[in-house]
């Protein structure tokens, strides 16, 4: 029987789910084969999402040819967006794209613990006690158990000096991580997916030396130069490290690509000392594995015997050490370079494999058509030997000879399994902690996507063996600017309802309309549509009928909601039944076109907020900066909100509007909002309110941002219950027209608010003050300034947070803010 190679396991962590796979051109293939004599793993280690050295990662993966990763301890979830108003877990699926884009250009593979982005933190006790302490440290070692780093780089010291504390955290957890991953006492329900594993040292990359005017002795430190050029790449690790780098795009994190030479340090942490080299007494290469020698000795051969010109003549050499790798012993290695053996062939043939679904999505219990398809772009004889589906479909036995450079293709019926589950992030497919997600399936651990939920599996015989390549079921289709888009196939539920809102304020007794739209993914659905809500609360109608009549069609209907005269604070959710009842689930999607289409569903749910809330004016003017969902929460409110474009700073007169806002960021936004500040200001002076809130201290803040000398901080306050002061409680802000009391402060979510004004001309008045455990009180976050007839207001509470959570305190407190100038 002939041997049959896999391309699987855990080495391909970093395998496209959302695209085909690449075919390496021949300076990557050279590259890989080098590669395939290295046998050594290097791990960088921080918090969150941008915080690793793209350089770094690329000089390791592509200089030093380890295989190499970065452990992301979160997935940003609590960062600020600079594209959209996506936070919390939306924020977390984007950055995880960003991150994998990343990692395909500095070549890194990608990981991540369970642990949640809360927010800013000022203390790796806090951090680590949200986290759960031993929970993110199994995690850890879970990860350094599986891809087994002979070294460590951390982001930052464990001293405190990087900041924020999930960056102190992040560097005690990877010390803690060393000294526990080689002893099977710890955590030993991992052994059952994981061996111990003792990585050799951890470095620290060290700033201190990179500073200007720096006085740091660097003779017991690594020094390496991240700007050195790879003529066979045509670029310097740096300049990779930009591109890799510019994929943050959510954060504003554009880099440049740097050339020219730029040393970095490592310092060492924990493990054995180290000052010449990362590998210092770390053999990595063959000789490191029982029977490795063999193995080395055929991919020396592949290596020198490789023709630009044509690559394919190689495989057969390549199929020969496919077959010297089965009496190696150490199976991790074995499926780690069987993966990018595997990974050379198909570069090197040109293979291209594909299966294609005819619809993007499908729902359970019904059919899929899927076209596989192998192109042979090589003069090397491929056999096809058969094409089977993961699931759905029977395996198709072939042997048809690939004609060259000609798709050879198969039609395959997939019947999705009644019981399949709707394609969702691992992660988000149980409701978090507030410190962490929960993963059901703990072999997932680490990983930053799942599979496809659909693959086809090719095995093809080639040089006198049969290899199985995998490819992922994909939708294309052909945009008219971007070209050819690819998106992951999913299954989603028959029928999905979406409330338009996150949360409905109702602000007096008065009843409002809500909308809730209805989406089909099968043909001729008849549904009722119902509101589940607690009593106290009246709907009607109490049901909708409607009928969808096909794939991808979408009714939006109407309920009246009356609430009831007193507070109330309900949970309410939507009801789906056709004949039988369905689970009523809300699909959320985001779409960049920095990274693919992104679609997951969460319980179909809302909350009602009734408090009593007043407002004075009625007519607002929004300048949206980087996103934010403020907007909506005022017109629930009642008021008119008004987009003000570049144009109408430049010549509109503002004449109808009570406040005008600044979203969250215009100033570093907007340049525009920069050049035209004087009209704001001078609208102001007329009798104008102007809401301004928060940017951040950077280079992209205008000089002038208020009427009167006002500089902004990075004061925060990050515990959300912290202690709010009243400084003048009977300042127009804290009375107009809702009176402020202590209650109005609690329920406040993921922090205070950031940002906050700082050194300020004597004229703001400050109404408020506020600090974390063991600080001194801050009072810049709201600061009012009284310009002619106007006033001026800046504001680093999280409003933005707040108002799209249902704060019914964040909301008295806005509505003063705006209503202000009518007083």
């Amino acid at each position: 029987a002939a041997v049959v190679i896999t391309l699987a396991g855990l080495a391909s962590s970093a395998a496209p789910v959302s695209r085909p796979a690449r075919i390496m051109d021949a300076a990557e293939i050279r590259l890989a084969l080098a590669k395939l004599q290295v046998v050594g793993s290097a791990l960088y280690l921080a918090a969150h999402p941008d915080d690793e050295n793209t350089a770094m990662i690329a000089w390791f993966s592509k200089e030093k040819l380890l295989r190499t990763g970065y452990l992301s301890l979160t997935r940003g979830d609590g960062g600020q967006n600079l594209i959209g108003s996506d936070k919390g877990p939306a924020l977390g699926v984007i950055r995880t794209q960003e991150l994998i884009a990343a990692r395909e250009i500095d070549g890194g593979n990608q990981f991540f613990t369970r642990s949640i982005d809360f927010g800013y933190s000022k203390s790796p006790d806090e951090t680590l006690s949200i986290w759960g302490r031993e929970e993110t440290l199994a995690d850890v070692v879970f990860v350094i158990r599986k891809f087994r780093p002979d070294v460590i780089v951390t982001r930052f010291p464990t001293n405190g000096d990087g900041g924020h504390g999930q960056h102190t955290a992040s560097a005690i957890l990877a010390v803690e991580a060393f000294n526990a991953a080689g002893d099977p006492s710890r955590f030993p329900e991992q052994l059952k997916y994981v061996q111990p594993w003792q990585p050799k040292r951890v470095f620290w990359n060290d700033w201190r030396a990179s500073q200007p005017d720096a006085n740091v002795d660097t003779s017991a430190m690594v020094t390496i130069d991240l700007g050195a050029y790879s003529a066979l790449l045509g670029r310097s690790f740096t300049e990779i490290a930009g591109a890799a780098r510019s994929m943050h795009k959510s954060q504003g994190f554009g880099a440049p690509e740097r050339r020219g030479s730029i040393a970095n340090y490592l310092s060492i942490l924990a493990g054995a000392p180290a000052t010449s080299d990362p590998l210092e007494g770390v053999d990595t290469s063959w000789s490191r594995l029982k029977g490795g020698a063999a193995v080395a000795t055929i991919l020396a051969e592949a290596e020198r015997s490789f023709d630009e010109k044509n690559p394919s003549a190689i495989v057969p050499i390549l199929v020969r050490a496919l077959g010297a790798l089965e009496n190696v012993e150490d199976r991790h290695w074995v499926d780690v370079k069987r993966t990018e053996i595997l990974e050379v062939i198909r570069s090197a043939t040109g293979l291209w494999f594909e299966a294609i679904a005819s619809t993007p999505t499908a729902t359970p219990g019904s059919k899929l058509a899927l076209k596989a398809t192998i192109v042979n772009r090589s003069p090397l004889p491929v056999r096809l030997v058969s094409v089977e589906p993961a699931w759905g479909g029977a395996k198709k036995e072939l042997a048809s000879d690939a004609p060259f450079n000609a798709p050879l293709s198969n039609d395959l019926e997939i019947v999705v399994p009644a019981v399949a589950k709707p394609s969702q992030p691992y992660w988000l497919e149980r409701p978090p902690d507030p410190g962490h997600y929960h993963v059901d399936d703990a072999s997932m651990i680490g990983l930053p996507e799942g599979d496809a939920p659909l693959s086809v599996r090719f095995r093809v015989a080639i040089a006198g063996r049969e290899l199985d390549f995998t490819s992922p079921a994909l939708y294309r289709w052909v945009d008219p600017v971007r070209g050819e888009l690819y998106r992951q196939f999913a299954i989603e539920p028959r029928a999905t309802a979406s409330f338009h809102e996150p949360v409905y304020v109702f602000p007096d007794a008065s009843p409002r309309q809500v909308r809730v739209a209805v989406r089909g993914a099968e043909e001729n659905m008849a549904l009722k549509v119902r509101l589940k809500a607690p009593a106290g609360w009246t709907i009607a109608p109490a049901e909708h009928d409607i009928t969808l009549r096909r794939n991808g069609d979408e009714s939006v209907v109407a309920f009246t909601v009356t609430p009831p005269k007193a507070k109330s604070d309900a949970r309410v959710a939507i009801e789906l039944e056709n004949g039988d009842p369905l689970a009523a689930l809300s699909r959320i999607s985001v779409d960049y076109e920095h990274i693919p289409p992104q679609v997951w569903h969460v319980p179909a749910e809302t909350r009602f907020v009734r408090d009593d809330l007043r407002r004075a004016g009625s007519r607002i003017g929004y300048v949206v900066g980087s996103g934010d969902d403020v907007p909506a929460a005022l017109a629930q409110c009642g008021y008119e909100v008004v987009t003000l474009s570049d144009d109408d700073l430049a010549i509109s007169d503002f004449a109808g509007l009570d406040a005008i806002v600044l979203g969250v960021r215009a100033f570093n936004t907007r340049p525009a909002l920069g050049r035209k500040i004087d009209r704001l200001i001078s609208w102001v002076e007329r009798g104008g309110t102007m809401v301004v809130q928060y940017n951040t201290a950077d280079r992209s803040l205008p000089d002038r941002i208020a009427p009167k000398p006002l500089k902004l901080s990075r004061g925060r306050v990050t515990v959300e219950e912290a202690p709010m002061t009243l400084l003048l409680p009977e300042h127009p802000l804290l009375t107009s027209p809702n009176k402020i009391a202590q209650a109005d402060f609690e329920g406040w979510v993921q922090e205070r608010g950031l940002y906050f004004a700082g050194e300020r001309d004597a004229a703001f008045e400050s109404p408020i003050a506020s600090n974390d455990p063991g600080e001194e009180p801050l009072d810049g976050s709201l600061v009012a300034l009284r310009h002619g007839k106007g006033l001026y207001v800046y504001t680093g509470l999280a409003f933005f947070r707040h108002l799209p959570a249902g704060v019914p305190g964040a909301y008295k407190l806005f509505l003063n803010l705006v209503a202000s100038r009518s007083r």
